[in-house]
């Protein structure tokens, strides 16, 4: 179960924290792909963060999200989704990022690559990002569901009940200081409240997640503002407080709250070899320019005999 703190306003809380100093605070940018697999009928058990998961290093962080994204990459909670996806689309970005954007549910495009954001919508999240002085991979991008609904339909609250502990995951693994939810559904689900995104966006809040307490920024989804210019002007206005509140740094953690468990059976996560690694970004290695709180690694060389994996820059 998810326990959720008193919302309060983004002012009343100092820049304090217990996190650790980042020395170089961004990661590579790329993409969470694999096709072809067929769906388990046993149920998914995500396996809970440790007690100790705000302790852990990035790097351990990192290898226990590679975990979880290998349990999501079988999972079949929603029959439908997982007869009729392409890939799973796990998330993309920085693994230790200040500032995670969580969406609705991959589109056809998003569903084919196996990377959120990828259309039009992605494009114009990357130019609002550009104009506070951000890119893509200093950030982390998920949804509220992790496989395309059929005919891009809206997510069903089962649906969204059975992929939300990928999420809460997510988020106690990367541990942002800063979650922007994006339109209604993300935004409904991280603040346990009905209330729609026309009425509470612009209005950042603290909340805690599971075992995170983070500042919840509520805006509008970049697909509403593609074809409204008054939209988009409103989009624009609150991205530009973004900096604002990374600037206030992460909110006080209490650090006394359980992580949830689930009571699903027990599904062992799929193999993922050398390769499957390289190929989704999962590898431990550092590209070259990355910046991330631990030093770089070298990066891996490619199998001889083989092409070498297209530059996908790295998911984690």
């Amino acid at each position: 179960m998810i326990t959720y703190g008193t919302a309060t306003s983004v002012s009343a809380h100092t820049a304090g924290s217990s996190r650790r100093t980042r020395r170089e605070p961004f990661a590579r940018f790329g993409v969470a792909r694999r096709r072809g697999r067929v769906p388990s009928p046993r149920a998914t058990t995500i396996r809970p963060v440790s007690s100790h998961g705000s302790e852990l290093s990035a790097s351990e962080r990192r290898d226990a999200l590679k975990e979880v994204f290998a349990q999501a990459q079988g999972c079949v909670r929603c029959a439908e989704l997982a007869a009729t996806r392409k890939t799973v689309v796990f998330g993309a970005g920085n693994a230790d990022a200040e500032l995670m954007f969580v969406g609705e549910a991959p589109g056809a495009s998003e569903d084919e690559q196996g990377l959120p954001f990828v259309g039009q919508a992605g494009k114009l999240l990357d130019r609002l990002l550009e104009e506070i002085g951000m890119e893509r991979k200093e950030v982390f991008v998920a949804n509220t569901i992790k496989c395309r609904p059929p005919a891009n339909r809206d997510p069903q609250p089962i649906e969204i009940e059975n992929c939300k502990e990928y999420l809460y995951r997510q988020v106690e693994l990367i541990q942002p200081n800063v979650i922007c939810t994006l339109g209604n559904f993300s935004t409904k689900l991280l603040r346990a409240d009905p209330a729609g995104i026309t009425r509470v966006h612009g209005r950042p809040e603290v909340l805690t997640l599971g075992r995170r307490t983070v500042r919840l920024y509520p805006i509008f989804h970049p697909a509403a503002a593609l074809y409204t210019p008054r939209m988009l002007e409103t989009l624009r206005e609150d991205f530009a407080r973004l900096p604002e509140l990374l600037a206030l740094g992460p909110p006080e953690q209490s650090g006394s709250l359980q992580a949830p468990e689930l009571d699903a059976p027990e599904l062992d996560a799929p193999e993922l070899d050398a390769a499957d690694l390289r190929a989704l970004g999962l590898a431990d290695r550092a590209g070259e320019g990355e910046r991330s709180r631990e030093a770089p690694g070298a990066p891996p060389e490619p199998d001889q005999g083989a092409p070498p994996e297209p530059d996908q820059l790295g998911l984690f």
